[in-house]
């Protein structure tokens, strides 16, 4: 036991690594924690079409984000010039540029996004929950310099203070209003939170308003594909709320994001492990550089892998009773729908490692080149799987185009020295076997998604 936590001193790359993840996956319990608890009680004093039109206003924002996004984060991580900080502060000038032109164009797109959905709402819902643009640019980029650096305890612990301050102003605002304006309200606490907190209590100067050529050519040379990729990544990961928000009622649909919400907790923490811990490895330890980095990346990914198997196969048995347990009548499509979710998902979760290697060595065209593929088989699955047996043909064509996408995946991680077909092979066949069990044991429920 003590060798283990004299592992996890030092300011070497595998204390840093080590001490990271359990920050990252600490940090994630407590915000998954705090994020099913405010779900419970929000689900109790609002409607289910309230959740509905707000996964509306999140899809536009993300859409505006993903669409301007020119990969300033990913630039900083893997770039020469990662702690220099006439770079930086050109980074987080072009940030507050674009936040603010965001706002400008969810203002102009309110109106006809409100006329496109038949929700009326959303004409003034989106200009006012859009401000989190304007106030999410001016987030520091020592935020991303501890991330470059492996350096997570002050950011995990500041992000625990956000996530409890929007959460509070979400209840108390949704109990004294009654209203969806609670939601996007509350959107915009947590945004001013995090602003404030990590500028006052991040180390480092403050950010000031700089524009370096040099800088710029270097964020745009090796954003132009990032923005491609992440405009592609948008319509792979919010292809279900596009085309479900569109195709079923608003109440159904409201149903669906709350299944979505249990299924997507493996998820959320693959992202969050690859995205902040995985670029700096690959930097600093490539896969084609030697079998020792390579055993050792093989090492890291069987933990992640399985870690994420393991969380996805215990919502995949237990949704249908948990959804029943915690939540009303209204509610009770909810664990079906998380069940098939969570199956769908398994082959997501195998491969996930391997995204993050292509941006490590600078090669961000492969990466849209993954993302671009990723998002037409997810289209071609759902509008399918819509048009011929509606919300279970929509979930069951999600599934097999994540599968779909695997010899891209191979292609991709093949050309960075990161294909791991022996840990592919072996996770394929128990998350096989895990999908089949929780079908077999919640099959009444899911059958009912067919009516």
């Amino acid at each position: 036991m003590a060798g283990r936590f004299a592992m996890l001193r030092g300011d070497g790359l595998g204390a840093r690594v080590m001490r990271s993840s359990l920050l990252t996956v600490g940090g994630f319990g407590f915000s998954q924690v705090v994020r099913l608890a405010s779900n419970l009680i929000l689900t109790r004093l609002l409607f289910p079409e309230a959740f509905g039109l707000m996964s509306l206003v999140m899809v536009f924002l993300m859409a505006l984000h993903q669409f301007s996004d020119v990969g300033a984060i990913p630039a900083i991580l893997q770039s020469k010039r990662g702690d220099d900080r006439d770079f930086l502060d050109t980074a987080w000038t072009m940030q507050v540029l674009r936040g603010g032109g965001l706002w400008l164009v969810a203002c102009a797109l309110a109106w006809p996004m409100s006329r496109i959905y038949d929700a009326p709402e959303l004409a003034l819902m989106l200009p006012v929950a859009a401000l989190t643009s304007v106030i999410d640019g001016f987030r520091p980029t020592a935020m991303v310099t501890a991330n470059r650096h492996l350096m997570l305890g002050r950011v995990t612990l500041l992000d625990m203070f956000v996530q409890l301050s929007g959460v509070i102003a979400a209840v108390v605002l949704a109990w004294w209003w009654g209203s969806v304006w609670a939601l996007v309200v509350s959107a915009l606490v947590g945004s001013l939170v995090q602003v404030w907190l990590n500028t006052q209590f991040l180390p480092g100067p403050r950010n000031r308003f700089v524009w370096e050529e040099e800088a710029r050519k270097e964020l745009f040379s090796f954003g132009k594909w990032v923005l491609l990729a992440t405009i592609a990544g948008f319509f792979y990961n919010q292809a279900d709320k596009i085309l479900m928000g569109k195709a079923l009622p608003l109440d159904v649909f409201g149903v669906y994001n709350i299944g979505f919400f249990w299924a997507s907790f493996p998820l959320m923490l693959g992202y969050m492990v690859t995205q902040k811990i995985l670029i700096p490895i690959y930097r600093d330890t490539p896969p084609k550089e030697s079998a020792e980095n390579f055993a050792r990346l093989r090492k890291m990914r069987v933990a992640v892998t399985a870690l994420l198997l393991g969380c996805v196969g215990v919502f995949a048995l237990g949704a249908v009773w948990l959804v029943q347990l915690l939540y009303d009548s209204r509610y009770e499509q909810a664990g079906a729908v998380a069940v098939v979710v969570a199956c769908a998902q398994m082959p997501v979760l195998i491969v996930m490692t391997y995204d993050q290697a292509a941006l490590a060595a600078g090669d961000s065209k492969r990466f849209f080149v993954l993302a671009l593929s990723r998002a037409v088989l997810v289209w071609i699955g759902l509008l399918i799987g819509l048009e011929f047996a509606g919300l279970l043909g929509a979930l069951i064509g999600q599934g097999l185009s994540y599968f779909a996408a695997y010899p891209v995946v191979v292609w991709l991680a093949r050309r960075m020295g990161a294909w791991d077909g022996l840990h592919d092979l072996g996770f394929g066949l128990l998350a096989l076997a895990l999908a089949s069990l929780a079908l077999w044991v919640n099959w009444g429920a899911v059958s009912g998604l067919a009516g």
